[in-house]
């Protein structure tokens, strides 16, 4: 497909010199019609791809879905269970993140992004149900954290699939995939909301749960029972697996109402395709994995020195606004709640907390305009170029970090709904560049282990914020002399981010992902 489609030698050269794509596998049978050929002309942009970005988009909407889910079910989860510190609800979600982004983001390089893409769901939603049946806090921490491990491993995994089934053409659709996780703080939201106002604090909680788990095993379902996923094409070539490529490719080509050239027949008659093993079974691959963990897929992130430079600042800066995002709109609810509770209700404090939901939908486009706009422009050589990926995540990175800081020094209800609201776009805004350069700056056979470290420290760091918070508010989680303590520190974290993605060495704006 792209990753090794033919490109002009000034391209090639640039890729070499910033190392980006050293460790890209290339195949002679391919010398005289290459993958990017059949990608681009022959198969192009159709219903697979289509179908393909709706159902990936139900894994990040799972991802927020569950995030938010938890964060505004908090006040309620106190009241009903009654923990010591009810902030250890989000100290256990994040543990079970950091395991699953680890685990099926590796996975996914070893025995393919098919199995993680379709069976992270199954478990989310399993354990999502179980947990709204929880007897005590232990359990419910205990059933949150099985529950995270599987929701942990949508955002590495479906983004990279997502990105090696798309032409160059169309690859500002990465950016724009993340709207879909925008959207699921809005449905988790209003769901939770309208459990709240109409039932019990115990019931409430209980049936939110309920929902959302039912609602996570229901996606699970679309994928892996409606749509017949292939397995990445990019990812059987990375592997040498020409000829399940070449399979993967004609199905893709027929659900879209195409049909390729390049047929496994002709290979073969050349002789340089890889015959096809015949331990391939699924119990095979999952025992054959464990054989094979070892540093192979990660020491190629640091292979050059532009390479190292930006594979270690790009988990930085994933990293620090993995600690940055969960210290404010992880609690945001309970902000709201005690800087408005003098002269409002519950339901006032969730409408507030839907307008600022609501509000960061449109971040997403905003991020998915940017993106598309500077590659178009670079592509005609306008004099208006808005500088690529490291700019736009820059300028939106420090936006927010702004507007937390403004949100600090608020003494009215207006004032804080309206620099949330402001935060909230230009985070989504900022994710959405993010979600799109990440895998883009990895190569094809390390992309999942490049996606999942980075993912990772993301949660690693998420880990830190109940922490924080618990350190520095009240017992009860909202009043406290420090109540602003948490939301400085975030605002600092997105201004250190900013400055480290002025610092990327690579621009991925207007190539073809490799």
């Amino acid at each position: 497909m792209a990753d090794i489609e033919k490109r002009d030698s000034t391209s090639v050269e640039a890729d070499n010199e910033k190392g980006i794509a050293t460790e890209v596998k290339t195949h002679e049978a391919l010398d005289q019609q290459s993958y990017g050929d059949v990608d681009e002309y022959e198969i192009g942009f159709g219903r697979y791809q289509r179908e393909l970005f709706l159902l990936s988009g139900l894994g990040w909407l799972a991802d927020n879905l569950w995030l938010q889910g938890v964060a505004v079910l908090l006040p309620q989860i106190n009241t009903a269970l009654n923990p010591s510190r009810v902030e250890y609800t989000t100290l256990a979600l994040y543990a079970g993140l950091i395991a699953g982004s680890v685990t099926w983001g590796s996975l996914s390089d070893i025995i393919g992004r098919r199995l993680s893409w379709q069976i992270t769901l199954c478990i989310a939603g399993i354990f999502g149900i179980a947990a709204g049946g929880s007897k005590n806090f232990v359990t419910l921490c205990s059933l949150v954290a099985c529950m995270a491990f599987g929701v942990g491993g949508n955002l590495p995994v479906d983004g990279a699939l997502f990105l090696e089934n798309i032409p160059q053409s169309h690859q500002w659709l990465l950016t724009f995939l993340s709207a879909w996780w925008s959207v699921g703080q809005v449905i988790g939201s209003l769901i939770i909301w309208g459990f709240v106002a109409n039932y019990s604090d115990d019931k409430g909680w209980r049936y939110s749960f309920y929902t959302l788990g039912s609602m996570t095993f229901g996606m699970f379902i679309c994928r892996y029972f409606i749509f017949q996923l292939q397995e990445s094409p990019k990812f059987l070539v990375a592997t040498g697996q020409d000829e399940k490529a070449i399979e993967a490719l004609t199905y893709i080509a027929k659900r879209n109402g195409k049909t390729i050239t390049l047929t496994a027949e002709k290979l073969l008659a050349l002789g340089r395709v890889k015959a096809r093993g015949h331990k391939e079974g699924l119990l095979w691959q999952l025992k054959n994995s464990f054989t094979h963990l070892s540093l192979e897929h990660v020491r190629p992130l640091f292979s050059t020195k532009h390479l190292a430079i930006n594979t270690t600042l790009i988990i930085l800066i994933w990293g620090l606004l993995g600690l940055a995002y969960p210290l404010f709109n992880g609690f945001l609810v309970l902000y709201l709640q005690d800087k408005i509770s003098f002269n409002s209700s519950l339901n006032h404090t969730y409408r507030d907390y839907i307008i600022v939901a609501v509000l960061g939908v449109p971040g997403s486009a905003i991020a998915c305009f940017i993106v598309d706009w500077t590659r178009e422009s670079r592509r005609s050589q306008s004099r208006w170029v808005l500088g690529g990926r490291k700019l736009a995540l820059a300028v939106s990175t420090l936006a927010t970090g702004l507007f937390l800081f403004l949100f600090t020094t608020s003494t009215s209800e207006a004032s804080y709904l309206g620099f949330s609201c402001a935060s909230s776009l230009t985070q989504n805004a900022m994710y959405g560049v993010l979600y799109a350069y990440t895998p883009e700056v990895f190569p094809t056979p390390h992309r999942g282990t490049g996606d999942a470290l980075a993912s990772a420290f993301n949660r690693v760091m998420g880990l830190i914020s109940p922490l924080i918070k618990i350190a520095t508010t009240s017992k009860n989680g909202t009043s406290s002399v420090d109540a602003n303590i948490p939301v400085f520190i975030s605002a600092s974290l997105f201004v250190l981010a900013s400055i480290l993605a002025v610092l990327l060495p690579i621009e991925t704006a207007g190539k073809a992902v490799l």
